[in-house]
């Protein structure tokens, strides 16, 4: 794990930390289950920031009482999920997943999404970016 991103999830609550590591788990997971490269692991706006060479920038964060996974607000990436996935994850504009750090994450969407926005330069043409 970078030194970096170590000090930040280090700075959470252990609830908020757990949570946040297997959000990250299951980014390095998708990407090497999608034969995708090395995952690019950084701080963007002082949160942890994931990519990939055709993806798109994926953070991980806390506000109030919910992890998120933040999007490009621009791209069609959060739109797309909530046409697949709005029974089962929780949005917030056309930015973020919102998710109960208390409750169990839901993988099978959550892994969805994750594909979708590592491989967005490479699908953003397709409807539904080829979900």
């Amino acid at each position: 794990m970078n030194t970096d991103v170590e000090s930040v999830f280090n700075n959470y609550s252990e609830v908020i930390k757990s949570t946040l590591i297997k959000l990250r788990e299951l980014i390095y997971i998708v990407a090497k289950e999608q034969n995708l490269g090395a995952v690019e692991e950084s701080i963007k706006w002082g949160e942890p920031s994931y990519n990939t060479i055709n993806g798109s920038p994926i953070r991980v964060g806390f506000k109030g009482s919910s992890c998120y996974l933040f999007f490009h607000c621009q791209s069609k990436l959060v739109s797309t999920f909530r046409e697949l996935y709005s029974h089962n994850l929780t949005f917030e504009g056309n930015r973020a997943i919102v998710l109960n750090s208390e409750k169990p994450l839901p993988e099978y969407p959550l892994k969805a999404c994750i594909k979708l926005a590592l491989t967005y330069h490479s699908v953003k043409h397709l409807p539904l970016l080829g979900a």
